[in-house]
């Protein structure tokens, strides 16, 4: 007899649970502290046939490891003290970026290819990878208040919005309070920021203030930049985004634009960004920045350096623990200016 065993937080509610119940014969069990509904393969077809549900988990898709990917060893209780901590985990272990794009790999937004390439293969990938696939860790988890969202960054370069969903964003809901989640940023949080406009939330990497004008959220992040005799305060927009929640299909067309599209930062540039305690580190093309933070998060200072293309393996292999299986072309071209104002 074949039995299929699903943690019971897949399960749409609690009366589906129980109908499961009085047709199959399944029954409840208790492992490892986490509660499973052990259901009969035939209870599965009769739930997409009543539902139009699909079974979707992938077999090679495990929780278990991709906590062991990012470094958590803690609790797997939904809590505020526990997301904050898988946050700072997933960013400080998971490169950003977009290296597959200058390797002539295709980004196809499909969750056990997500899972493969980031946890199986320890590559990088950029926001509908991450927060794609960090989505899809919150639900395993139980956090149940989990949206997507679409968001719009702010190039510096071109001094201008690019277009709607060019990035991807999430909102969870957790303990009567909502906070902004984003795994794929370069001078990101670190940890989930409270969505309350106005409030100044300092961190290592810097103090992010969320504003809100008309149902459209900014994300900004102040410092000051330099060393002590030659300082700079700053402060930037790093980008916009809106409570429209969002299925990670709705972002396909964007994520093919950011892999074939001269006003993109990824098509443009070859680029790999970590976070590490106390430091940031960025490759774009054959340029590697290093950015130092004070324990305080109110300032930082940069170096960077050129380095030969041939070192540029052993580089990533050595700082960001990447190693690519085709050829990294680096590329490192300005953005083409955006067509409209968005």
């Amino acid at each position: 007899m074949f039995v299929a065993v699903v943690p019971i937080k897949w399960a749409a509610s609690p009366w589906i649970v129980s109908s499961f119940l009085s047709v199959n014969g399944a029954e409840l069990i208790q492992a490892s502290g986490e509660y499973f509904t052990t259901l009969l393969a035939c209870a599965l077809s009769m739930y997409d046939r009543l539902w139009g549900i699909r079974w979707q988990q992938d077999p090679g898709m495990d929780v278990g490891k991709y906590l062991v990917r990012i470094g958590y060893r803690g609790s797997r209780r939904p809590s505020l003290e526990n997301l904050m901590e898988i946050h700072s985990c997933h960013v400080l272990k998971v490169p950003f970026g977009s290296l597959a794009i200058h390797c002539g790999e295709d980004i196809v937004l499909e969750l056990p290819t997500l899972y493969r390439k980031v946890v199986d293969q320890r590559r990088e990938g950029f926001c509908y990878e991450l927060n794609g696939l960090f989505s899809w860790l919150l639900g395993q988890l139980g956090y149940t208040g989990v949206s997507l969202l679409p968001a719009q960054v702010y190039s510096p370069e071109t001094q201008r919005f690019g277009p709607p969903r060019e990035h991807l964003a999430l909102l969870v809901e957790l303990e009567e309070r909502r906070w902004l989640c984003d795994v794929a940023y370069g001078k990101g949080f670190r940890r989930p920021l409270i969505l309350e406009a106005g409030k100044e939330q300092r961190q290592e990497s810097g103090t992010y203030t969320l504003t809100e004008d008309q149902g459209t959220w900014y994300v900004r992040r102040s410092i000051i930049n330099g060393d002590s005799a030659q300082m700079c305060a700053k402060e930037n927009t790093l980008y916009k985004f809106t409570l429209a929640s969002q299925r990670l299909e709705d972002f396909k067309a964007m994520c093919l634009y950011q892999q074939t599209s001269p006003r993109s930062l990824f098509f443009s540039k070859s680029l790999c960004c970590l976070h590490l305690p106390g430091s940031l580190i960025t490759l774009t093309g054959r340029r590697l920045t290093i950015t130092q933070f004070t324990p305080s998060g109110d300032r930082e200072k940069s170096v960077t350096m050129e380095l030969e293309e041939e070192r540029i393996p052993q580089v990533l292999r050595e700082q960001f623990g990447i190693m690519l299986s085709n050829k990294l072309v680096p590329k490192d071209q300005d953005i083409m200016q955006p067509s409209t104002h968005y």
